[in-house]
């Protein structure tokens, strides 16, 4: 059989990530097939994108001043954004609720700080994604897991291990890594606790409305009548990492109070970026891209799918991932380390769970950056290292 190079590794790059490799691969790197969280290479405009960027970057010149700018990001940007919630995620803001974020991280360090939580308990979902975790820990919060089920999180289960709790992180709209919609009757319980128990929920939205079978669910902020839920979305997923954009929807009464702390703390940046990305929403080459990307990964699973003779009626998708579950005692994270070796990235779904006690064995196989030509070879290549852990 034909072996695929060895990936290099992150060689002279004087940093070496507290993550696993399988979460932070190689940075500046073209991504390796399997890798999740990278949008398709392939599918971005990328001309388009330089010429709003080009004329983003005469219009900041031009308009340059002595003055500094908005920490909360250009006004352009957060109306657009305000926007564009309000038509795709059910969310009705103004822009003054809307502060520009470097990432998702510039969002979850931006919140902590300006709600005062640190040395508080939060719950995060099990499994969930370790970045999330790791934040937490560092920004000195008590980090409690609770599980999920076939309705997300399992609010009554988060009561009773810590009901003090100030704050619970969930993806409500495609729970992270197993792909289920947290369903109504949580998403009320889950608000009703925020709301007597004076605590906050963050919903990291973090695919957005990028969702590959039926209509993605409104997000939990538009259920929201207590002003208790902060939103979180980025533009990584949808269209470039590199970009380190996000955001944050924060209730009406809270908007000068996470204002302040954005100017404190972390204003945002990158002027031209925030105006070319506020041009591709304005002129709807946003929306554009996005059901473009849909067509594509739809296309992409399906290959993927066939590839690995698996019926197209399998459940298991997983955002933007197609989800391999393996039976127990399969040690998914050596799979992992030796699919590396033929430059192929899954990612070992045990090491998404805070306990190993708990963990699930399984493959997280990302359907973005497939191949055309050797995709066949990539999936026998994978099936061979599973076998070879089957007694």
């Amino acid at each position: 059989m034909h072996q695929l190079p060895v990936a290099k590794q992150n060689e002279g790059k004087g940093f070496r990530s507290p993550l696993p490799n399988f979460f932070v691969h190689p940075f500046s790197q073209l991504p390796l097939v399997f890798q999740m969280g990278v949008p398709a290479q392939d599918v971005f405009p990328s001309k388009l994108w330089s010429r709003i960027t080009s004329a983003a970057s005469r219009q900041a010149a031009i308009g340059a001043s002595v003055s500094y700018p908005d920490p909360r990001g250009e006004l352009t940007l957060r109306s657009e954004i305000a926007a564009y919630l309000a038509v795709a995620r059910g969310i009705n803001c103004s822009s003054a609720q809307v502060i520009i974020t470097n990432g998702y991280t510039g969002a979850l360090g931006l919140i902590i700080h300006a709600l005062g939580l640190t040395r508080a308990t939060a719950w995060v979902e099990d499994p969930c994604y370790p970045l999330t975790r790791m934040a937490l820990n560092i920004a000195g919060l008590r980090v409690v897991a609770v599980n999920v089920d076939d309705q997300g999180l399992c609010v009554n289960t988060g009561i009773g291990q810590a009901p003090e709790a100030r704050l619970a992180v969930v993806t409500a709209g495609q729970q992270a890594p197993l792909g289920m919609t947290l369903s109504l009757a949580r998403r009320h319980e889950l608000l009703e606790w925020a709301q007597q128990n004076g605590s906050w929920i963050v919903e990291d939205d973090y695919l957005s409305e990028l969702q590959l079978s039926g209509r993605a669910a409104p997000a939990l902020a538009s259920l929201d009548r207590y002003g208790r839920v902060i939103h979180v979305g980025t533009f990584s997923k949808t269209i470039s990492p590199s970009l380190r954009m996000g955001f944050v929807v924060v209730p009406a009464e809270h908007a000068n109070r996470f204002a302040d702390a954005a100017a404190a703390l972390a204003p945002a940046s990158s002027i031209v970026t925030q105006l070319a990305l506020a041009e591709f929403l304005r002129k709807g080459h946003y929306l554009r891209h996005l059901r473009r990307m849909k067509r594509t990964y739809r296309s992409r699973l399906e290959a993927l799918r066939q590839s690995l003779q698996l019926s197209s009626t399998t459940d298991a998708m997983a955002g933007l991932a197609l989800l391999l579950k393996l039976p127990a005692g399969i040690d998914d994270v050596a799979i992992a380390n030796q699919a590396a070796e033929y430059n192929l990235a899954p990612t070992p779904l045990s090491t998404w769970y805070a306990q190993a006690s708990t963990a699930q064995s399984g493959l997280l196989l990302g359907v973005t950056n497939l191949p055309d030509a050797g995709l066949d070879k990539c999936c026998q290549r994978l099936n061979a290292l599973i076998e070879s852990h089957h007694g």
